[in-house]
């Protein structure tokens, strides 16, 4: 039997159909790794069955792991915690008082993690136009302290 082109073609669009009854998002590569075999298959029509499977398995490989390695990134995770090093020691401004341990609101000149205001609270009272300095990141909150005159 003789392997054309229109045969890997099928395959890979059954495969990747199949990732739709199977939600693994693993089997689209598979289909999209015998797409290129078809493609090599009508240009290189002579193509020995091994060299197709060689093709098959190296193009499958290479979608998988481009995949899991570039392309496969948590989006609902939050950035806070990650980048917690980056943050802590800047400085900002308080723009809604709190009192002790409740939430207030500090403004920072440049944005951290993307945005340039964040809920912020304190082991003292904090009152609008402190200055305060970021000693540690809670989930979406910064924990700050403030600064005494004369401190950077």
């Amino acid at each position: 039997m003789n392997i054309l082109w229109w045969h890997w073609l099928t395959l890979g669009l059954i495969l990747i159909g199949l990732e739709l009854i199977v939600p693994s998002f693993t089997i689209i590569w598979f289909g999209l790794g015998a797409v290129i075999v078809s493609i090599v298959l009508a240009i290189l029509p002579s193509s020995p069955l091994s060299t197709q499977l060689l093709i098959w398995t190296v193009a499958s490989a290479l979608f998988t792991f481009a995949w899991f390695r570039f392309f496969n990134t948590r989006r609902d995770q939050t950035k806070a915690g990650s980048s917690k090093g980056a943050v802590i020691g800047e400085t900002g401004l308080v723009i809604k008082a709190a009192q002790q341990y409740a939430k207030g609101t500090v403004k920072f000149h440049l944005p951290l993690l993307g945005a340039d205001e964040w809920p912020c609270v304190a082991d003292d009272p904090l009152e609008i136009g402190d200055r305060v300095r970021v000693v540690d990141v809670e989930g979406h909150v910064m924990k700050v302290e403030k600064i005494a005159k004369g401190d950077k």
